[in-house]
């Protein structure tokens, strides 16, 4: 047990070193000792309770403690402090205990540190026991040990004594919870008479009074101390009230010690000139007392807060000051005790008006260092300490404020204004309790304080008020959001913000607290307007001079958050003048009076700006609707005079809090509006006036780190700009809640805000009679600050520009309001009219008229979209009618008589005509689907543009004549709409609107200011009778309605009531109209309208029958192929003075007509089929068509023969009746095979094109073929064949790709013409081979140079008319009649070319070239071919033929000019392709190639070219045998040794190939007569082959020494040796040697020369020796040696 175990110690050290001084206590110890012993050791509890029995056991501690030897003392201490921690001292004997520790009190400082923890432990283990003197004398030790000199034991003294004070208290709130349990013994003084108190109240009223009088420096009752420090006094003084507050608002005795003793104390020391230390802890004290005694010290508090405001005067003592603001600051953050101030003194009467004095010694200090502040006419930046507090100077920099010049950035100077980091202190003065002189306080913190006392006393208010204005519904809602204060929007995105971005319709209108009689917090809701009624002047002061003094960010941050807090309030109590008095100075603040006056009588410069950057740039558009300006960045001046001509990011502060306090207060604002709407307008105004201002530059150049500061500081300024801009909406879409009182008050507001005049001689608007559309505009010169100064033009457009835009804001937001409301209620009458105005008034500028107009279209447009949600059909009419009269009224003072018009007006006029024509086209877009009325309107709004006008169904007995328009600007705009219902509303439109809409397309038809309108407008003639045909199945044409009535007649019945006769009247009606427009000079309209004029015709093909065709044939068709025909010939004549474009021009009409003419017949050719006429029919057309030919203009003849093959195309179907009997079809025939005019290009036209022609030419063939194939004929193919390649090979080349990997379309065609041609007659399959042979050899014809004319390069075609023939070969393969014409060897010939010239063909291909091409189409050929010209009895010559064809081309596979080759060409690749191919050829054709019909030059020419491919290497010009030299006679010559190698051939591998093919072709086979041909025409070559390579070796290799031979000789050499020996000649292929007998080795007979001699050259070489010598060995084998 640790207890045992030190008692146990100390007992055994004490009777050690107390044997021979002192037996008393040796025995006592000894005793005391073995009672420790006796004790059973169970637990520290159990050994506790056993010593509180024995109360002699603490005996030697007491005696060692009387004793003072230290010692003894020491041992004594630590075991009483031990027994009392574990509760172990009999209670009988504390108080000897207690003496003890006084007598040991005076030993050394560790029994002194011993005792001060001994006694805590004593005052909490034995509560019930120390009370009364056992308490004090507790105390007193603490006291006495408390005068110690050494600072250890003098603070931890002061340290006990606190919570040993506290721990009285503690336990009076113990007493107090079981009062009914305790007896009283005691009495004290109160202010009604003496109360009975009980034992720990008895002993708390003691100490406390004693602690009062010590701290007085009087003598103590209860207590025995001498004295304590007074700061000690009141620090213990201020713990107990901080922590046991409630016990003196309880016990009046204590409230009684506080009225007589420490409010006296304080009272009279703050009025002494006492040193920092005791005034600070007094003024903690007095704080203390005002918290939370103020109602028990009510004349006290009064003396005291009157004493506090008078030093707060500028005598006073800085420090003292900053200590009473220090406790003001903490005041007024309390609310509570702010409202319980007012309500004991300010609201009574008789009592000093405290809390009103308080707030007005804020005015006084705020306005008595000006200087020290930094009052300006603006808030700038503190002007010092920018190493650290630059970010704001850089931001009023970047925002157009300067003047403010930088100190350097290690200044210690005072600094004007207040900033966080020289106007606060880290520590308050207040809280420096360890300071006993003043710290050092700076200038400027007293003004930090009184702001702090502002934002308390503002913010205590508003999170009292707000919470109250909320509708009980609501409170749930917002519960979570209770600690946000929603009227804080100085932040981007504060509380408020995020609050009204949430849908309106969720935010009642506010509750105004003072009519909530019944609430619980009512009386406390006076008072709150009592304290803004009597306080606002004060607060309004004060902030208005902070406003414009020196504050860093967050100083004015809070400073505006603060003000607008109070004017919340004061606006939620309907308290108007305080909330306008507030408004109207936040609002300077927002536009101060010096820039707004300096802005609006700046004359606009001389000279636009010059484009760049500026600040400006993104706040153009904040607040205006004007596009984005840039401009050069300001430069800034040193003079605050000079630099107060611009709006800076403080200014957009106090805006953003001026906006949100208008969309928290709308709808209780009244007249108000103006001043948040007038502050608004003057905000854009500066904004609108800085751009166009330039300064010169005389700012100091800046720093790098400055530079990057301003770049970071201009994307704040946009945050705050686009803070502002969201604040702005906001205000405007707060309005939708309103009440429609209300809101009228907004829209007059704006009114009030215009500064357009009404013209007085407009003529009268017509509009729904409302008295409210008879109001005026008041004056807004009660509310512009500087209405004035506004009297530069474009200062006075850009207000009105900001009023209108703003308007459109506010309209669209409350759409529905005027929807659902009448129009004069809801404010619609006031609105369009104030537009209409503001748009049609000749005095205003172009670019708010043109805003005005633009926005009274876009509202009519928006207004539109939401009546289509509109339940009620009637309620839906009504406000579209309205709408469509609205746009109407807009335009009737523009088209007035008496209108003063000058160019500007004019001008300015026909832009608002156009808005509100644009207007109305998308109206109809949006609700024309729904319209029930209103049509007649419309179209009224639509013909304004034209001057004159014949109105429908009158005077319409001649078509009208040419209108003029009022600008060749609003026809497009005025068309936009009549377009928009001839597409879509044909079908909604009444019928009386039919002649309305007809003579409207005329109009538009034939004006002459936008010809592309007149074009569109034909084509609504067409959609006009679609719409007229399928609304009526009865619908016929009769001769007597179409000869029989006049124009006034066709009107008078399309007006009537017969839906039939008023159909067909106004189909003629329409026809007469288009009629007349097939005249018109333009040539594109004429040929619109006579397209439409067909397809009106096509539209009712289907009603006329075959006789009525017959006369539409002969009466209209015709006729306009006549009359067509006619105006060409006077065109195209030689005396004709006709311009190039004209004639274009008619050459366009006659592809128009005949375009047209021919759908419309194709379409109903069965119809016209089905008349007797129609063969007459047939060759008039034929023949109109063979005169349109005549002309030789290409577009012409291409659009007949696409014509031609239409009308073919849809004769003599499989399923269908016979259309064209075998005379029609021979007519058409003549007319296609007649008609191939070669048209001549011209050269100077680089993109002459006839491709199209050619290509309906070959077109029209097919549709010819396809009539007149049943009774074919080989002479008609052979005709077709012939037209056709002369179009391809007269055919230009393509403009933008060449024909060399794909087929021109017409190229195309015409193969597939080819391929759809019968073969079964005679003589066509030889005709298509020979055909597709041509085709096949154009791409490698030589150019005439003759020939300057691009021609295609026919390469695709080729190689597809190569595979074309090998599929008509392949086919008729058996028809000799393809040999003995020609077609085959033609074939081959053409073959031949491409395979021949290889490398040297110049052109590349992407895909298989040329030669791969027919090297696979001959090799497909021959294997088809030659069964037949082997088997067959074919004509010698044609045999012959065709085997020169195949040997040259077998030469020309293995043959390539590899130095022609192209850098793509894979030449290894071409080499494998051309040997396969080589051996698939000798397979088919060395069979026959040895047949005697076959020459031997051919033979020859066969081995001759393998002889050539064969050499490896080039040899020298003399070893080849020359021209008429004996073949072999070479080789007996010698020759030169060379040192130089050849280079092996690229082909090595085709002349190894080759090699092997010769000694294949001489070696033995069959002995066949054939056999030995090709062996004898192949043996010469292979000796002189065999020759050139081994007398190469015998000359070369001397001269190398030891050096290797090449590799590429090496190999050639020992390939040709092994292959002599290996070789068994046929015996006949060469001619015996004289006396020599051989067989099969009678090539080495003829080598055996040169295998001598190689004997010698190979001495060094082992395997060459060796192959010669085996060589030599077959020889004499042949000599039988």
């Amino acid at each position: 047990m640790s207890t045992v175990y030190t008692l146990s110690n100390e007992l055994s050290n004490l009777i050690q070193e107390s044997k021979r001084k002192n037996s008393e206590l040796r025995n006592a110890a000894e005793k005391s000792l073995e009672e420790l012993k006796g004790l059973r050791s169970t637990s520290e509890a159990q050994i506790a309770a056993d010593l509180t029995q024995r109360p002699n056991f603490v005996t030697p501690f007491l005696i060692a403690c009387g004793t003072k030897n230290v010692k003894f003392t020491g041992f004594a201490v630590v075991c009483l402090n031990r027994l009392a921690l574990a509760r172990a001292l009999p209670r009988g004997r504390l108080r000897e205990v207690l003496d003890a520790l006084r007598e040991a009190s005076g030993a050394g400082i560790d029994v002194q540190l011993k005792i001060l923890q001994t006694l805590p432990s004593l005052v909490q283990n034995y509560p019930d026991d120390l009370r009364g003197d056992l308490i004090a004398a507790a105390l007193n030790i603490c006291t006495l040990l408390q005068t110690s000199k050494n600072p250890s034991v003098n603070n931890i003294a002061a340290a006990t004594l606190q919570p040993l004070v506290v721990s009285i208290f503690d336990k009076v709130v113990a007493e107090d919870k079981i009062a009914l349990e305790v007896p009283t013994i005691g009495e004290a003084p109160s202010e009604n008479g003496p109360v009975q108190l009980r034992a720990a109240a008895l002993d708390a009223y003691r100490v406390f009074n004693d602690l009062c009088l010590l701290t007085e420096a009087h003598k103590p009752l209860f207590l025995k101390s001498t004295g304590i420090p007074q700061t000690f006094g009141l620090e213990l003084i201020e713990s107990v009230l901080t922590n046991h507050s409630d016990i003196f608002l309880h016990h009046p005795e204590q409230a009684n010690i506080l009225r007589v003793r420490v409010m006296p104390f304080i009272i009279s020391s703050l009025s002494e000139r006492l040193s920092f230390a005791v005034t600070v802890r007094i003024v903690r004290i007095l704080y203390t007392l005002l918290r939370s005694h103020l109602s028990i010290l009510t004349s006290e508090g009064e003396m005291a807060l009157g004493l506090l405001t008078h030093m707060l005067d500028q005598d006073t003592a800085l420090w003292k000051r900053a200590l009473c603001l220090e406790v003001l600051k903490d005041i007024f953050i309390q609310a509570p005790l702010i409202r319980r101030i007012f309500a004991m003194y300010d609201a009574q009467s008789g009592r000093k008006s405290i809390l009103r004095d308080l707030v007005a010694a804020f005015v006084r200090i705020s306005t008595e260092r000006p200087a020290l502040i930094g009052l300006g006419h603006q808030s700038t930046i503190p002007a010092t300490n920018q190493s650290n507090g630059g970010t704001d100077q850089a931001l009023l920099e970047a925002s157009g404020i300067s003047g403010i010049i930088s100190s350097p950035s290690a200044s210690t100077e005072s600094s004007a204004g207040l900033s966080s980091q020289w106007s606060t202190m880290r520590v308050a003065c207040i809280d420096q309790l360890d300071k006993t002189e003043p710290p050092a306080i700076p200038d400027t913190y007293i003004y930090s304080l009184t702001l702090s006392c502002i934002s308390g006393f503002a913010d205590g208010l508003a999170k009292f008020i707000l919470p109250l204005t909320v509708p009980e519904k609501h409170r749930k809602r917002t519960a979570k959001q209770s600690e946000v204060d929603p009227a804080t929007p100085v932040e981007p995105r504060s509380a408020l913000e995020r609050h009204i971005s949430t849908s309106f319709k969720k935010n009642p209108v506010p509750i105004n607290p003072l009519t909530l009689e019944d609430h619980a917090l009512y009386e406390e809701v006076k008072l709150c307007a009592g304290i803004v009624d009597e306080c606002w002047p004060a607060v309004l002061a004060t902030c208005s001079t902070f406003l414009y003094a020196s504050l860093d960010s967050e100083y004015y941050h809070n400073l505006v958050r603060s003000f607008q807090r109070f004017a919340h309030v004061a606006g939620l109590l309907r308290l108007s003048t305080p909330r306008d008095a507030f408004l109207t100075t936040l609002g300077k603040a927002s536009v101060p009076p010096n820039v707004l006056t300096a802005n609006s009588t700046q004359a606009p410069p001389p000279t636009p700006p010059l484009p760049g950057s500026s600040m400006f740039s993104n706040a153009r558009g904040l607040l205006s609707v004007d596009s984005l300006v840039s401009q050069p960045e300001r430069d800034r001046k040193a003079s605050v005079d000079e630099s107060a001509t611009a709006l800076n990011t403080r200014n957009l502060l106090c805006l953003r809090a001026l906006l949100n306090l208008g969309i928290a207060l709308g709808s209780t604002l009244d007249g108000a509006w103006v001043i948040i709407l007038g502050t608004l307008q003057q905000a854009d105004l500066v904004l609108f006036s800085s751009t166009k201002t330039t300064r010169a530059p005389t700012m100091p150049t800046k720093s790098d780190s400055q530079i990057a500061n301003d770049s970071s500081l201009l994307v704040n300024f946009g945050t705050e700009v686009k803070a502002v801009e969201t604040a702005a909406f906001r205000l405007l879409e707060s309005t939708i809640d309103f009440p429609n009182g209300e809101f009228l008050q907004v829209i007059k507001a704006f009114c009030k805000l215009l500064t357009i005049q009404e013209d007085s001689t407009k003529s009268d608007i017509s509009a729904p009679s409302s008295p409210a559309l008879a109001i005026r505009r008041p004056s807004f010169q009660s509310h512009k600050r500087i209405s004035s100064v506004n009297t530069t033009p474009a200062t006075q457009n850009q207000e009105d520009l900001f009023v209108l835009t703003k308007l459109s804001d506010l309209a669209t937001i409350n759409m529905a309001r005027f929807m659902e409301n009448d129009p004069e209620a809801s404010g619609w009458n006031i609105l369009s009219l104030e537009l209409i105005n503001s748009s049609c008034s000749p005095s205003a500028a172009s670019s708010v008229r043109l805003r005005a107009a633009d926005i009274l279209v876009r509202l009519v447009l928006e207004s539109a979209t939401v009546s289509l949600s509109l339940s009620s059909e009637e309620l839906r009419e009504v406000v579209q009618l309205r709408l469509l009269q609205t746009l109407r009224h807009a335009l009737d003072p523009l088209q007035s008589e008496d209108r003063q018009m000058s160019v500007t007006t004019h001008t300015a006029d026909i832009d608002v005509h156009r808005i509100i024509l644009e207007g109305l086209k998308s109206f109809l877009e949006q609700c024309g689907e729904t319209f029930i009325s209103g049509w007649e309107i419309a179209f009224e709004v639509i013909g304004s543009v034209f001057i004159r006008g014949v109105p429908a169904g009158e005077n319409l007995k001649e078509v009208p004549s040419k209108i003029s328009t009022r600008s060749a600007r609003l026809i497009r705009s005025s068309f936009n709409s009549l377009q928009l219902i001839c597409s879509d509303f044909l079908s909604s439109l009444p019928n009386p609107c039919f002649l309305i809409l007809v003579d409207t397309l005329y109009n538009f038809c034939t004006q002459d200011d936008d010809l592309n309108i007149s074009l569109t407008t034909v084509t609504f003639f067409w959609n006009l009778s679609d719409f007229i045909s399928a609304r009526t199945t009865s619908f016929t044409l009769s001769q007597d309605l179409i000869q029989g009535s006049t124009e006034t007649t066709l009107i008078q019945m399309a007006a009537g009531n017969d839906q039939t006769l008023s159909d067909a009247a106004l189909w003629m009606l329409l026809l007469l109209r288009l009629t007349t427009v097939t005249t018109d000079e333009r040539l594109e309209l004429r040929n619109s309208a006579i397209q439409t004029l067909l397809r009106i015709f096509d539209a009712y093909g289907d009603q006329l029958s075959a006789e009525a065709w017959s006369m539409c044939l002969n009466s209209v068709i015709f006729k306009l192929l006549s009359s067509i025909e006619e105006r060409l010939r006077a065109t195209y004549d030689r005396d004709s003075d006709v311009s190039e474009k004209d004639k274009m021009g008619w050459n366009e009409t006659t592809v128009v007509v005949l375009n047209g003419i021919t759908s419309l017949l194709a379409n109903y050719l069965d119809v016209i089929c089905s008349h007797q006429t129609f063969e007459i029919s047939w060759k008039t057309l034929l023949n109109h068509f063979r005169a349109l030919l005549s002309f030789q203009v290409m577009a012409i003849n291409t659009a007949v023969f696409k014509a031609l093959k239409l009308l073919l195309s849809r004769g003599n179907l499989e399923n269908g009746a016979t259309n064209f009997n075998d005379p029609s079809v021979d007519l058409a025939w003549n007319l296609w095979s007649e008609s191939l005019p070669s048209i001549e290009s011209d050269e100077s036209n680089k993109h002459f094109n006839n491709q199209d022609y050619f290509l309906a030419y070959v077109s029209a063939a097919q549709e010819v073929y396809r009539l007149v194939e049943p009774q074919l004929k080989a002479d008609r193919v052979k005709t077709m064949l012939k037209l056709m390649s002369e179009a391809v090979q007269q055919a230009s080349a393509a403009t933008y790709s060449a024909d060399i990997d794909y087929l021109t379309p017409l190229q195309n065609k015409v193969l597939e013409s080819l391929k759809m041609i019968r073969t079964d007659v005679l003589g066509v399959p030889a005709l298509l081979i020979s055909q597709a042979a041509e085709f096949t050899a154009l791409a490698f014809k030589t150019k005439s140079l003759d020939d300057k004319k691009q021609r295609p390069t026919y390469i695709a075609l080729s190689k597809a008319s190569m595979v074309l023939s090998e599929s008509l070969i392949q086919t008729h393969a058996t028809d000799l009649y393809i040999y003995d014409s020609g077609a085959v060897s033609s074939t081959l010939e053409a073959l031949a070319e491409p395979i021949v010239l290889k490398y040297s063909f110049p052109v590349s291909t992407k895909n298989v070239s040329p030669w791969r091409q027919a090297t696979t189409s001959t090799l497909v050929i021959l294997k088809a071919i030659l069964p037949t010209i082997i088997g067959q009895d074919i004509k010698e010559e044609v045999s012959r033929s065709i085997w020169g064809f195949i040997v040259t081309i077998a030469n020309g596979i293995t043959t390539a000019n590899c130095d022609e080759a192209a850098d793509t060409v894979d030449i290894n690749a071409d080499q494998e392709f051309d040997i396969a191919s080589f051996h698939i050829m000798r397979a088919l054709v060395i069979p026959a190639l040895g047949s005697p019909s076959i020459l031997d030059k051919t033979r020859r020419t066969y081995t001759e070219s393998l002889f050539r491919m064969s050499l490896i290497h080039a040899p020298q010009p003399k070893e080849l045998p020359q021209v008429n030299q004996e073949l072999l006679a070479v080789l007996k010559q010698t020759r030169r040794s060379c040192t130089v190698d050849p280079p092996p051939s690229a082909r090595s591998r085709m002349s190894y190939v080759c090699i092997d093919e010769l000694i294949a072709l001489v070696a033995v086979n069959d002995s066949s007569p054939a056999r030995i041909k090709l062996a004898q025409a192949a043996a010469p070559f292979l000796i002189l082959r065999a020759g050139l390579t081994i007398r190469g070796y015998i000359a070369d290799q001397p001269l190398r020494g030891r050096i290797p031979q090449p590799l590429s000789q090496r190999k050639e050499l020992l390939y040709i040796l092994k292959a002599l020996v290996k070789l068994r000649c046929e015996p006949d292929s060469i001619p015996d040697t004289p006396a020599v007998e051989s067989e099969g080795k009678k090539h080495l007979l003829r080598l055996y020369p040169l295998l001598i001699k190689a004997i010698t050259a190979a001495s060094r070489d082992q395997e060459a020796l060796e192959w010669i010598g085996k060589a030599l060995d077959e020889i004499g084998m042949e000599f039988g040696v």
